[in-house]
Parts: structure tokens; sequence; C-alpha cells
């Protein structure tokens, strides 16, 4: 699995920290993930859900 497949933990990896992580329904889309990220004094979110078709996972990361 390369760091693309796995957004949190090449985050992780480069510095970042967990702070918070929560799951939600979204009806026919199925579960959404989102993990709030710090590093230093900055903070990011990252959401995902398993894609409709086919394997893997459509991620949105946005900073805060």
């Amino acid at each position: 699995m390369t760091d693309e497949e796995r957004p949190v933990s090449a985050l992780v990896s480069q510095g970042w920290e967990v702070v918070s992580y929560s799951t939600s329904v979204e009806g026919a889309e199925g579960s959404m993930q989102s993990v709030l990220l710090r590093k230093q004094k900055q903070h990011k979110i990252i959401r995902f859900r398993p894609k409709m078709m086919g394997k893997g996972y459509v991620v949105k990361e946005m900073d805060v």
C-alpha cells in the first residue's frame, strides 16, 4: 500500500499529530471518517470515505 492510499499514515510520518477522530454515516455513500491533525500551530482535517465503485478511498484534505 502506498502513502497516497494511506493519507493519515503519510502525514503522521511527516510529524503531524492526531488530535481527534470521528465517524459519521452519510446515507447511501456509507461512512465518512474525519481526522484532525496538528503540527506546531497548523491544523488539518482529513476526510475520507470508501469509493462508491471500485476499491480505495475518496480523500479530501482541508487546512484549518
